[in-house]
């Protein structure tokens, strides 16, 4: 694993007074960039040439790498490059869905805002629900193989994938069955099905609260919550229950945006008390724990009890709902934060105080 120390030898090289905010372009770059570019960052993005027409719509990148696929951020020449231009990396979904955490951890040579030893907890089913069980958070019962399926579960796939070839089942049967047409309509390989993890499905609304953990003020920041508009589960409503059965509809989970979400005031602290012990958590998993964004996945029941089902420690795409109008932002500096730019006003904070190896990893 690339060790704090090297990451160190390179942060001495660099100049910091022309630091860069780089990322991939895709997931939350706008946001990222956004955010750089308002606090006097340079930005840089690495993207595939088939989407620069965005990152030149939106000109907020000062300069555009492309790539043919993003795996090349692998590639000593790139990371050098990325060296030289002073650039630190900001992960995001899209990092995890095209890199491995083995990648990110022994062959990225390029500092990264965050901790990176997190990555492993992130992505390991089985270590996410240490680690949140470990915070005291209640979660869904989860289902070790098909053959135990005894009520309605939700399969999901590992990883960033945005939903993409989640379904529901009720049974043995009902999984295998599904899993055959997920398979036949292209949404899961045969190499995913031994990948699947079986969880609970609990009947509520789901919440996507977003967290800012401040390395430097020592502070678990609430920015924002959304909600996900996911096809085609989002639709079915529109087609009369007696056609739905009649044409056999096995709706997916495949996110297509985000909804911007205020709720009713009672749930905040409890929400917020499941922020700060999931951090203070990660401090004794992985310290330093978590640096900057994260997210917690959960549903919130009808008699308003919170299940948690997945963290993601990192930026989220829904926090793009939030740029220049979270309410909770608001709330906490006024106009204009959005979890973009809070990534470049603690990294701003950072160098000033001279910290700049607390925050990079």
């Amino acid at each position: 694993m690339i060790t704090q120390q090297e990451i160190s030898k390179i942060l001495d090289k660099y100049d910091l007074k022309h630091l860069a905010i780089g990322t991939i372009g895709s997931h939350s770059a706008l946001n990222i960039f956004k955010g750089a570019k308002e606090e006097g960052f340079k930005t840089i993005c690495i993207c595939k040439k088939s989407d620069t027409i965005l990152y030149k719509k939106f000109p907020l990148a000062d300069e555009i790498i492309t790539v043919k696929d993003f795996t090349e951020l692998l590639n000593e020449n790139l990371q050098e490059k990325l060296r030289q231009l002073n650039t630190v990396l900001i992960p995001h979904g899209s990092f995890t869905a095209y890199l491995s955490t083995e990648q990110m951890t022994e062959n990225l040579l390029v500092p990264m805002f965050g901790n990176r030893r997190l990555l492993h907890w992130e992505t390991g089913r089985e270590r996410q629900k240490e680690w949140l069980q470990r915070a005291g958070l209640r979660l869904p019962k989860t289902f070790d193989k098909a053959e135990q399926i005894s009520e309605l579960v939700i399969a999901k796939l590992p990883g960033a994938k945005g939903g993409k070839g989640y379904f529901l089942a009720n049974s043995p049967e009902s999984f295998q069955r599904k899993v055959r047409e997920m398979v036949s309509r292209g949404l899961l390989s045969t190499d995913d099905i031994n990948s699947i993890h079986l969880q609970q499905y609990i009947l509520g609304v789901n919440v996507y609260p977003h967290y800012f953990a401040s390395i430097v003020n020592n502070d678990v920041e609430f920015l924002g919550v959304d909600r996900r508009y996911e096809s085609a589960v989002d639709a079915i409503g529109r087609i009369p229950a007696d056609e739905q059965l009649d044409i056999k509809i096995s709706p997916t989970y495949t996110i297509v945006g985000n909804i911007p979400l205020t709720l009713r005031e009672s749930l905040l602290p409890e929400l917020i008390r499941m922020g700060d012990n999931v951090a203070k958590t990660a401090n004794e998993l992985a310290p330093p724990g978590i640096i900057g964004p994260f997210c917690l996945e959960t549903i919130i029941t009808d008699n308003l009890e919170i299940y948690a089902f997945e963290i993601s420690a990192r930026i989220v795409a829904g926090t793009n709902v939030g740029i220049g109008t979270s309410p909770y932002a608001y709330l906490k500096y006024g106009e204009n934060m959005y979890t973009g730019k809070r990534i470049a006003l603690e990294i701003k904070e950072a160098l000033r105080r001279k910290e700049a190896n607390r925050i990079f990893a």
